[in-house]
């Protein structure tokens, strides 16, 4: 749909932060998603700036030193560590002649190669879909039906209509597909509620460690691997809890630092089982020395979902990475859980705690009915 350079692996990192912002961390935070991405990085430009550029995003002298650092590096792929508008996209495009990729096209670029199953697939071409609509008009200057003379003359304005309702009618049908896939999660949450099956939710930061967590607990073996976005797909197992009871553990996706708001509206469906769990489990990277700021970003994204009124239990992670560890005087401090799932310490403390947090949901009572009480027995 889109006349635009060629993309490629050997990329060139820019970041322009406002001054006093955490550039360092949001800086490694961006290089890893890029990694995520199998891009090369061959280098970083980075700078501080009060205000975004209205043409360029990050100035027009930053941009020239962009440019001749593509040419010197043969760089085939600039990723640019905020969100540009259609516009600037275009224009840093036209100026370093290779591929220009914002945080929230290079995130949609990574969700595209973990989605493995037909909703993942759907979820992932919705989001991609509702990016590329706000891009179309800036991808068809070559055929402007403006132009003037004989045989330059173009049926841009066509072509571009053609595209925008092609794109409406395909974002349709993924809606209507992804509205049915809803309704049977809504189905058997209800089952779940009838049968009295308390829903356990695993929420954090992307990497924390949620996947490998859900495997320890049920020994299910779905994908886990140290990098960002690894899970895309929710998985629900059962658990069983001290006491002879159960509940539903739900495994989802991660969430990140200004994560793009389409893919928030797009993965929907994947969100609902948070947003109708009894209990969110809250995994935190404790080995992260940043973790503080990663938890907050996530309390922030519950947030606007809507859920932070639902019981969160805070569940430390990964351990066994630290150097020195006082389960003591961590637990001091709130009412927390340290685990390590690659060890297995701290398994026990955790199921305990869901069960306590949970009882108030179990009734444990002995009622004896007589033959006349048939009608109370069917209730029942």
């Amino acid at each position: 749909m889109m006349e635009r350079p060629d993309g490629g692996e050997r990329a060139l990192l820019v970041q322009i932060a406002p001054p006093g912002a955490e550039a360092e961390i949001a800086l490694a935070e961006f290089k890893e998603l890029a990694t995520s991405a199998k891009a090369t990085v061959l280098g970083c430009v980075v700078g501080t700036r009060a205000k975004p550029d209205a043409k360029y995003y990050v100035g027009l002298g930053k941009a020239e030193e962009i440019r001749e650092l593509v040419v010197e590096h043969n760089i085939e792929l600039v990723l640019v560590n905020h969100e540009l508008t259609p516009s600037q996209e275009r224009n840093l495009e036209r100026l370093l002649q290779c591929r220009v990729v914002d945080r929230s096209g290079l995130i949609l670029d990574i969700f595209a190669q973990r989605a493995r199953t037909f909703e993942g697939k759907l979820q992932v071409e919705l989001a991609q879909l509702q990016h590329l609509s706000t891009r179309l008009i800036r991808g068809w200057t070559h055929l402007e039906s403006q132009k003037g003379g004989i045989g330059l003359k173009g049926p841009g304005e066509t072509q571009l209509e053609t595209d925008r309702r092609l794109l409406k009618e395909r974002i349709k049908i993924i809606n209507k597909r992804l509205e049915k896939v809803r309704k049977s999660r809504d189905q058997n949450r209800r089952a779940r509620q009838k049968a009295a099956i308390a829903t356990v939710s695993l929420v954090g930061y992307t990497n924390a460690g949620k996947s490998s967590l859900f495997n320890a607990l049920t020994g299910a073996k779905i994908y886990a691997a140290d990098k960002l976005f690894a899970t895309l797909d929710p998985t629900t197992r059962k658990l069983e809890l001290p006491g002879s009871s159960a509940v539903i553990l739900a495994d989802t996706v991660g969430f990140i630092r200004d994560l793009p708001h389409q893919l928030v509206a797009a993965f929907h469906a994947t969100l609902e089982e948070t947003k109708e769990a009894d209990l969110l489990l809250h995994v935190i990277d404790r080995s992260d020395p940043d973790w503080k700021i990663s938890a907050a970003a996530v309390e922030e994204v519950l947030k606007e979902l809507g859920v932070d009124n639902i019981k969160l239990l805070h569940v430390f992670n990964k351990i066994d990475l630290l150097d020195k560890f006082d389960e003591a005087a961590e637990k001091a401090e709130g009412n927390n859980v340290f685990v390590s799932a690659k060890t297995g310490a701290g398994l026990s403390n955790l199921c305990d705690e869901i069960a306590r947090q949970l009882q108030g949901n179990i009734i444990d009572e002995e009622i004896e009915l007589t033959a006349s009480d048939a009608k109370l027995r069917a209730q029942l």
